[in-house]
């Protein structure tokens, strides 16, 4: 029975904005799978991993005949598509528990597993709120800030980000206890207060799919799920059980030393620094004196780098410790000329800002060296 007629790009895309989240190893087999219906002239394309859900459709020629539903692997489905040339027209047939995939001269059989066995994240219910945004704006804050988000830390909460819906502003935060990021930006309207921790991978995955564009993605808030609908894509997400720590104690004010520095010419003297960096614990030093930073990073085998960059600094002179990869983390994702950095003293967490940003800020906790 056909399932899908398309020409191969147009079944690939669709394809590739699921699979992302697809695990390669899995305990159930059938969450290695995408569920594939065929229903009222579309398409549509189901991969989840229990935590999160991606769903798309694509329009095809409407075919006679009922509804057909299946699942098949999808990395073997999507390296099969992705090995077939370019512009060629590919058929999808459903018999006796396979799927034949069949393009020019070419033949594959995969197998398939029930559709009613697709376990689909439950529905919501009612939504508590919904927010609108451009998706280039929301792509802009995510990649402001994830890059500050744990990765197996035992706080659970940590792995993941805060995505907080308060007056007319929306604010994300990632900590993992040694930085944080923080950024907002404005909503026009006004919203009830909303919280909720989306998990690491969901993040990573929406910022990948989010496009450069003032195309709306709507945020719908439930209870335990967070959904983010936008183009043709549906990225439902549950939400991590947990209390983030309090940023707004985290986040310094005050400082009275700083200075303002050329993103780029700070950033590659850190990559030069770190070369010669200690591997393990990625320490580099900054001696800050009238006009002047000095960098310097050492390891084991006694070898060292300095740099020396010129500043508008008149404080008192500072030594302080940094890991060399939070700075170049920041540096790296901010998109300015321009960086602005404060510090209290060799104890104290450094804030760095961006000058033509007000709602980006980043902390780093300091490291003795």
């Amino acid at each position: 029975m056909k399932l899908v007629q398309l020409e191969r790009d147009a079944l690939l895309r669709p394809l590739q904005a699921v699979t992302g989240i697809v695990e390669k190893r899995h305990t159930l087999p059938i969450l290695s799978n995408v569920l594939i219906e065929r229903k009222q002239g579309q398409v549509h394309l189901v991969a989840t991993d229990l935590e999160i859900q991606v769903a798309t459709s694509a329009d095809i020629p409407a075919v006679a005949g009922e509804e057909v539903s299946l699942t098949v692997s999808a990395r073997k489905l999507q390296d099969i598509l992705r090995a077939l040339p370019d512009g060629s027209e590919t058929t999808l047939d459903a018999q006796n528990n396979r799927l034949q995939v069949r393009a020019g001269k070419s033949r594959f059989n995969l197998q398939t597993l029930p559709a009613s066995d697709f376990p689909l994240l439950a529905d919501p219910g009612q939504a508590q709120g919904k927010i609108t945004l451009p998706q280039k704006a929301l792509r802009e804050l995510l990649l402001l800030v994830q890059y500050s988000m744990a990765q197996q830390d035992i706080r659970y909460y940590l792995n993941g980000l805060l995505l907080v819906v308060e007056s007319g502003d929306i604010k994300v935060v990632a900590t993992d206890g040694h930085r944080l990021s923080y950024a907002a930006r404005p909503l026009g309207q006004e919203h009830e207060k909303r919280e909720v921790i989306l998990p690491r991978k969901a993040v990573l995955e929406l910022a990948k799919l989010l496009d450069e564009t003032d195309e709306p993605v709507e945020i719908d808030i439930f209870a335990s799920q967070v959904r983010f609908a936008f183009g043709r894509i549906v990225l439902t997400s549950k939400v991590i059980d947990g209390k983030f720590p309090d940023y707004t104690r985290v986040i310094p004010t005050g400082y009275k030393k700083g200075f303002v520095i050329s993103r780029v010419q700070l950033l590659q003297s850190l990559q030069r620094a770190a070369i010669l960096s200690n591997e393990k614990f990625r320490g580099v030093r900054w001696m800050m004196t009238a006009n002047s930073l000095r960098v310097s990073c050492t390891n084991n085998e006694q070898e060292e780098a300095q740099e020396e960059l010129e500043i508008t600094y008149g404080g008192e002179a500072l030594d302080i410790g940094f890991n060399i990869t939070y700075l170049l983390d920041v540096l790296n994702n901010v998109d300015a000329d321009e960086v602005e950095c404060a510090l209290g003293d060799a104890n104290s967490s450094m804030l760095i800002t961006v000058p033509e940003n007000r709602e980006f800020r980043y902390v780093v906790m300091p490291m003795r060296i």
